[in-house]
């Protein structure tokens, strides 16, 4: 052997003893050899940092004890060598088990060795653990859901608000004027054909408002109340949404807290979920109206959960979509469980569902404790105000609606298209109270003009309306809202706490 030759077969051997050395020293990959049938061959520093093994632990070991059990019965070691032996290269994500039983999210890549003749001699195998760049994923992910949630909520928002105001002023003229139509009529068949008219009203006025509560953008009249005394107010409601074959049962642990919600959207987020449940048991079956308290966040929840025959996992998460609804074509709107959810979250709270095939769906209302119970207003919907109102709005149809109502309360009616002529009025005679629109054209809204009359006129009492309107936000701290389309009741309530007539 020459000197040249023994020179370079010293090289060889120092160049492989060097690259044996920064194998074994590499840490963040698990690098090895394998035999053609999978046993370990050697093992380097980042296998033992990365799946807890020394090298006198694994070495001679079958390598398919890194994977799951549930991937060994299924025969993926094999079929990851034999990819690997037939394509020339194997790779691939999953989770793989350490020393110590748990799991951890691996980067796999396995390539066949071949000799000189091109016989396989065994495998070269690198693992890497990418469990903290699979759960940045994961939230990225997570975020992206979330922006593309809030994009169509604001998209959902936007269209909704927009025809709010008009179709609720149109739902107004209607069901105002059927009150005086009811007078006229004494046919039977007529006045079922309007009892008729006045349900599919209050539908349509439903559904805008379930729009709305989805898209958060529903006005909303919160205030704090008792959770038990509101649920045993509504039993009687809940319980005739169902028939003979349910049972309701009502499970309110003694002293919930109160919580600050609109009592209103909060009876129906209940009767939605009750006949969301009942829809659901067609066999018959039992549904819990429950509330405990959450010290620990604390929270009151308030549940509904029924014996029903559950919700796929694909269709879970999409049921609080809008329009999205399992039900048969004229069973339902797909907006029930949208108004829920826009509730809860409006008021600040969380919500869940949980439902297994066969078993029921149970879904928990999160909802923040507020302080103390405010005095319970004794309401009498039925007495004569006797008393001059001043009629703001804009619309001549929606007015002439507006104020047959107001006139079968008894009150004495006058009526101005805008603020600036309401202003003119209030310093001209004596109004007792202004009953205005807050969505009107010229520079002041009905908002705009009740603080102008608070500044003027404090002792003057005002009631705003809206079909929707952003401002209306804005106006809930300062003076009462009534919603549009209202019934004879509702307003008649509301006129009463203002005029003292209780």
């Amino acid at each position: 052997m020459t000197k040249k030759t023994k020179q370079l077969e010293g090289d060889y051997f120092e160049s492989e003893r060097n690259f044996r050395l920064l194998v074994k020293a590499v840490t963040d990959y698990a690098l090895y050899m394998m035999s053609p049938q999978g046993i370990v061959a050697n093992w380097n520093a980042g296998g033992e940092r990365i799946k807890g093994y020394a090298s006198e632990e694994i070495i001679g070991q079958h390598f398919s004890r890194f994977y799951t059990p549930a991937d060994q019965a299924a025969g993926k070691p094999a079929r990851a060598l034999k990819i690997a032996e037939e394509t020339g290269h194997y790779e691939e994500e999953g989770w793989r088990v350490r020393k110590d039983g748990s799991l951890f999210w691996a980067s796999v890549v396995i390539d066949p060795i071949r000799d000189l003749s091109g016989r396989l001699i065994g495998f070269a195998k690198i693992t890497r653990d990418i469990t903290e760049r699979r759960e940045a994923q994961l939230k990225l992910e997570q975020v992206q859901r979330q922006l593309a949630e809030s994009q169509k909520m604001d998209a959902l928002g936007q269209l909704t608000g927009g025809v709010a105001h008009d179709f609720n002023n149109l739902l107004m003229i209607v069901s105002g004027n059927l009150h005086k139509i009811e007078k006229e009529l004494t046919s039977p068949r007529a006045l079922r054909a309007l009892n008729a008219i006045e349900t599919a009203t209050q539908r349509a006025a439903s559904l805008t408002s379930q729009l709305l509560s989805f898209a958060r953008r529903q006005s909303v009249n919160p205030r704090t109340i008792d959770v038990d005394r509101q649920i045993t107010s509504v039993r009687e409601v809940l319980a005739s949404a169902l028939g003979s074959m349910m049972a309701l049962q009502i499970d309110v642990q003694p002293n919930v807290w109160p919580v600050f919600i609109d009592p209103t959207e909060f009876e129906t987020a209940l009767l939605n979920l009750v006949i969301n449940a009942r829809d659901a048991m067609p066999d018959g079956g039992t549904i819990t109206v429950a509330a405990r308290n959450d010290p620990d966040k604390g929270q009151v929840l308030i549940s509904v959960e029924d014996t029903g025959t559950g919700i796929p996992q694909d269709v879970l998460s999409r049921v609080f979509d809008p329009f999205f609804t399992t039900k048969p074509i004229g069973k339902g709107t797909g907006l029930g469980l949208s108004q829920v959810h826009g509730f809860v979250h409006q008021a600040g709270g969380t919500i869940e569902i949980d439902s297994e095939l066969g078993k029921g769906t149970a879904v928990c209302l999160h909802l923040p404790r507020s302080g103390a119970i405010e005095h319970q207003e004794q309401e009498s919907l039925n007495k004569q105000a006797f008393a001059t109102i001043l009629l703001v709005e804009d619309n001549p149809a929606v007015a002439d609606a507006s104020a047959g109502l107001l006139e079968q309360l008894g009150y004495t009616v006058r009526w101005v298209p805008n603020a600036e002529t309401a202003l003119q009025e209030i310093e001209a005679d004596d109004v007792d109270l202004v009953f205005s629109d807050i969505i009107m054209p010229g520079k002041m809204d009905g908002l705009k003009l009740a603080r102008a009359i608070r500044e003027r006129n404090p002792r003057l009492p005002v009631l705003l309306t809206t079909g929707y309107s952003d401002t209306a936000k804005h106006a809930r701290a300062d003076f009462p809202v009534l919603r549009k389309p209202y019934q004879l009741h509702e307003l008649s309530r509301e006129l009463s706490k203002l005029t003292g007539h209780n």
